[in-house]
């Protein structure tokens, strides 16, 4: 079987080196420009090419190559955060389509930014899902693998990205053997339970500023959402942006009056207690001013507030 690999990240740059090491032919590789928070580029996708002779194709416009790839003559591809929305017209050159990995429970998480919005919806658990591409749908198409991650309520996006990167490549090698025997193999159709379907849309950064009027849960919930590789949830301390890497829900019995946002207790520890719209939050680890590390190293009096 003759496989394309198009899109960008390290994960598709391990997956690629997989499907070598697993001796399948790799008849194309389409990339573009990466974003600033990847570790493979462009350029190192090029390289692979070189090395094993592959045909490589840079562009945004896959429609603009069609002839190109249906020279290449491959079976099926594998597609992961391409840059466009792929047409039915280049996915129709591919006999067996093109599969996408997609980080959510499919069909109820479509679209971006999946991951932080399951978070932020108090998700226990998060998808990854190996599907059939639709030419102009989001993340639509007969499903061939899913696995799921449990989480809680301290977990952060930067794990579930750490699992994705360890199973996504397998799974997109498991699924083109499954179709290599069986070209007709679905594990659910893409009809199946569309009832459950959202459509996520994206996250910006300033959707990080904290509302310390909201509950302990939902900014923890933040926190965790919009931790690395992203901006972090982020606040004001003395006019300056304080950004939130750690946190976690904190409980005591304690009779207060207070505004929110105000600091109530510096630990020996170095973490500092805040008070939110519902009781109090520990944060453990900011960034603040350059500086990375315990907030009691910059804020040391109760006099202060975050904003």
């Amino acid at each position: 079987m003759k496989v394309a690999v198009i899109g960008r990240t390290e994960i598709l740059y391990e997956t690629l080196k997989l499907l070598l090491d697993n001796n399948y032919e790799i008849g194309l590789i389409i990339t573009s420009k990466e974003a600033p928070e990847y570790t493979k580029s462009a350029f190192e996708f090029e390289q692979i090419a070189k090395k094993n002779k592959i045909k490589y194709i840079y562009t945004s416009r896959l429609d603009d190559y069609v002839r190109d790839i249906k020279d290449a003559s491959c079976d099926i591809a594998v597609s992961l955060n391409y840059s466009s929305i792929i047409s039915q017209k280049v996915i129709d050159l591919f006999p067996l389509g093109i599969l996408n990995a997609h980080g959510g429970d499919l069909p109820k998480y479509r679209g971006n930014a999946c991951q932080a919005w399951a978070i932020l919806n108090g998700e226990t658990k998060i998808g990854l899902c190996i599907h059939s591409m639709i030419g102009g749908e989001v993340d639509n198409g007969n499903i061939i693998d899913r696995k799921f991650l449990d989480i809680d309520i301290n977990t952060k996006i930067t794990y579930i990205y750490q699992w994705f990167a360890e199973v996504i490549p397998n799974m997109f090698l498991e699924s083109i053997n499954k179709l290599a025997n069986n070209p007709l193999y679905v594990l659910e159709s893409k009809n199946e339970d569309s009832s459950r379907a959202m459509r996520c849309y994206p996250r910006l950064p300033e959707d990080g500023k904290i509302d310390w009027r909201k509950t302990n849960l939902e900014i923890l919930r933040l926190i965790n959402a919009t931790n690395k590789p992203y901006c972090g949830a982020y606040c004001e301390y003395d006019n300056n942006k304080f950004i939130i890497w750690d946190a976690e829900l904190y409980n005591d019995d304690e009779k207060y009056l207070s505004e929110c946002g105000q600091v109530c207790s510096i630990d020996q520890d170095g973490s500092i207690i805040v008070i939110t719209g519902n009781g109090k939050l520990k944060i453990n680890t900011i960034e603040y001013m350059g500086f990375v590390g315990s907030p009691g190293e910059k804020i040391k009096s109760i006099r202060k507030r975050l904003r």
